[in-house]
């Protein structure tokens, strides 16, 4: 299971030589509870100007522990509006255009969108704070595909809160038309053509990745299939001023190229910005020099901005963008408004409500309390602090055994750390915290009567233990690429993770007076 942060793109074109960004590497800086670093520079504005979010999973009232780095992701979805409102105060005085995109997967991830009653469907309550916002773009998740109930809920109730601007180009779902037939039509809207305030001529498109772990009268059609559709080659005859590509899919390592070279064999020079998702990681890449791929992270814990171009069609393209740390203190300094100048009324309203629904979904009942930080990626496993050493050596075997006949008979217990989601923060433990940790409603299957020593080849076998080098590494590739086709992103995860730690590990962050945060690396690329 997969979830993300959201983040803020703010993209902005140059005429110039291409670039994501400039050279330098940007991270992202923790702080301690009690003092938040501020943004080191305003916001580079242009003609056209983006705020982009993903992977939210319902993190809407903000990251709320006292641990580092927390704190720095502590802005509410309230929070979040009063930034959106301000900021598109400022572009009109700037007599510039701004747009808001998100990318989908809105589903599964906090109690806020799963800790509902008997009799209620998964985010239907915390999307109606997203339908709040001005989003002029949105894109479908896959989590929003895992359960019909929730595919319809989107297509029935979401959806028409954006006529027209809910894209699920290769999504579609089955529902009965008026005769009680069945149908199979869009989930949303394939592409959308609008105008931005200031006239410019948008064609939009939302693609999800190739994904296979889609509930039945839901269908996701391949990428490569999409692109001949008669429908896509209408979508794109006409040339916009330029082309957004929204959609629930990595800006690396993915079939974003395919849309792209698509598009580019009918407009060579069109501007090209693609903002996708899914792999919860913070990248940027160029596709060639008119173009601009970014991707914002997950879980409310990036924000990312912004778009300007030349009036030469052959020039190339300098885009800028810059991720910011949703929290207060980061909207207030580039809105330039503080304490209760900032808030606006609908984001009260939506703070508010939020806390209202967390109430409503008891999220502050209280299982105990965590004596430390419990984490699934700063330590090593097995360890004290490491948050899969609880999990399968305190959580699985007392959960097991309450209730359980068999609790006396020896067992081996095999599982992955895939359940496991988010970290544990030392302080009070509450329902939320267990949705959000461990959100899905997992299933244990046992087989009774198995030997020990046979009970030992299964862990080995599952993981290929024996077999040659070469096969070993084509079994390992083919079984990772159907863990992503069901929406597995952890490994992409963990390897982002691994190459910032490289790049900039406890050392160098010590040297340069640093705390734990995220730190990109651009990359340029053509095809």
């Amino acid at each position: 299971m997969v979830v993300t942060t959201s983040a803020l793109f703010f993209a902005g074109l140059f005429t110039s030589a291409y670039a994501c960004g400039d050279a330098v590497a940007h991270s992202r800086r923790a702080s301690m509870p009690s003092s938040i670093t501020l943004p080191t520079r305003p916001l580079e504005w242009g003609d056209i100007n983006i705020i982009h979010t993903t992977d939210s999973h319902g993190w809407l009232l903000g990251h709320q522990k006292a641990s580092s780095p927390e704190p720095n992701y502590s802005g509410d979805f309230g929070d979040f509006a009063s930034f959106v409102a301000h900021m598109k105060e400022m572009a009109e005085k700037r007599n510039a255009d701004l747009l808001l995109v998100d990318s989908g997967d809105l589903h599964d991830g906090t109690g806020l969108i799963d800790g509902f009653p008997p009799g209620g469907i998964d985010a239907h309550d915390a999307n109606e704070f997203f339908t709040q916002l001005p989003y002029d773009v949105l894109a479908i998740g896959n989590h929003e595909l895992y359960k019909y109930v929730n595919a319809l809920d989107m297509h029935q109730n979401f959806a028409p809160k954006f006529p027209g601007r809910y894209l699920t180009s290769n999504v579609n779902i089955t529902v009965a038309d008026k005769q009680g037939n069945p149908v199979n039509i869009p989930l949303g809207s394939r592409y959308a053509k609008f105008k931005t305030r200031k006239g410019r001529k948008v064609t939009a498109l939302g693609v999800l990745f190739d994904f296979t772990g889609f509930d039945k009268n839901t269908t996701v059609q391949k990428v490569a299939d999409m692109v001949k559709e008669q429908w896509f080659a209408e979508a794109i005859e006409d040339e916009p001023d330029f082309f957004l590509l929204a959609g629930h899919m990595p800006v690396a390592q993915d079939k974003w190229p395919l849309v792209f070279n698509a598009i580019r064999q009918v407009h060579p020079s069109t501007p090209i910005l693609i903002l996708g998702g899914h792999s919860h990681i913070r990248d940027c890449i160029q596709l060639d020099g008119r173009s601009m791929s970014l991707e914002s992270g997950r879980y409310m814990e990036t924000i990312a901005a912004k778009l300007d171009h030349g009036n030469n069609s052959s020039d190339n393209i300098t885009f800028t963008r810059r991720y910011l740390d949703p929290n207060r203190v980061t909207y207030e300094y580039h809105t330039g408004r503080k304490g209760s100048s900032f808030d606006t009324r609908k984001g009260k309203s939506i703070t508010s409500g939020l806390k209202a629904l967390a109430k409503a979904f008891n999220l502050d009942f209280l299982f105990g309390t965590a004596p430390r930080d419990f984490t699934l990626n700063r330590v090593p496993y097995p360890s004290e602090s490491s948050l899969l050493s609880l999990f399968i050596e305190d959580a699985v075997p007392t959960a097991l055994a309450i209730n359980n006949t068999r609790s006396s008979i020896p067992n081996l217990i095999i599982t992955n750390s895939g359940s496991q989601r988010f970290d544990i923060y030392a302080g009070p433990f509450t329902k939320n915290d267990q949705l959000t940790t461990s959100p899905f409603a997992d299933a244990f299957f046992y087989i009774p009567e198995i030997t020990l020593s046979l009970a030992k080849q299964v862990l080995l076998n599952l993981n290929h233990a024996g077999a040659t080098s070469r096969r070993s590494s084509e079994t390992l590739e083919a079984r990772e690429a159907h863990l992503y086709g069901l929406g597995y992103v952890d490994k992409r995860y963990r390897e982002w993770l691994e190459s910032m730690d490289k790049r900039n590990g406890a050392e160098r962050r010590e040297a340069a007076n640093q705390t734990l945060g995220y730190v990109t690396q651009d990359v340029r690329f053509s095809l």
